[in-house]
């Protein structure tokens, strides 16, 4: 197993059983509220140090980042279990709005963020300005990426009305790595697609 599988293990484990379990101890101990904050501190402290590691934030980590700010938040002004639960869904459904409303933009959310991160920006510039196909490619991605994200905010909310704290600590985990890993793999196969069909041009 390479060291990218093992890292994705364990941040999985970290950010899912983590949480779980410092609510479970702590929940008769310190209350409720509090517990739910601790547990939100974990996937944190994973964050910064993937960060001092890496020394690199890119737009998702950074929703984890939100989040956790929102929980904190919450437990100072008085908010509710609900709230903290749904702390990642309210950033993941804000940016599933604005990759959807980017679609009527000039330019999609997905090739902003292509031109930042990319090593050669000047040629993703000419193909969107020259290749229909390209500009077709970056809106769908970016479609897919605003439903998927307003998909996992909307099961959270289901979620989080019609099950235990516990339980909805233990099962949402899973809906949210489902959820982000097969968009992840559907955009790595599509690029590829589309990678294929321009080194076919050339």
């Amino acid at each position: 197993m390479n060291k990218t599988k093992k890292g994705i293990i364990f941040t999985i484990l970290i950010n899912a059983g983590g949480p779980f379990l410092a609510y479970t101890l702590l929940k008769d101990v310190t209350g409720s509220i509090f517990a739910l904050t601790i547990a939100a501190l974990i996937p944190l402290c994973d964050s910064l140090f993937s960060l001092i590691k890496t020394k690199k934030v890119d737009i998702f980590s950074s929703f984890i980042f939100v989040g956790i700010a929102l929980s904190i938040i919450a437990a100072l002004i008085g908010g509710n279990e609900k709230f903290i639960l749904l702390r990642e869904s309210y950033v993941t459904g804000i940016m599933g709005c604005l990759f959807l409303v980017s679609l009527f933009s000039s330019k999609p959310l997905i090739y902003l963020f292509s031109s930042r991160f990319s090593d050669n920006p000047s040629v993703l510039i000419t193909r969107w300005n020259e290749e229909a196909f390209f500009r077709k490619s970056m809106r769908l991605m970016t479609l897919v990426w605003g439903i998927c994200l307003l998909l996992e905010a909307i099961l959270k909310v289901i979620l989080v009305y019609t099950l235990s704290v516990t339980t909805f600590l233990a099962v949402s985990p899973f809906f949210y790595y489902g959820i982000l890993g097969l968009t992840i793999y559907w955009t790595i196969r599509y690029t590829r697609f589309v990678k294929s069909k321009y080194s076919k041009r050339e």
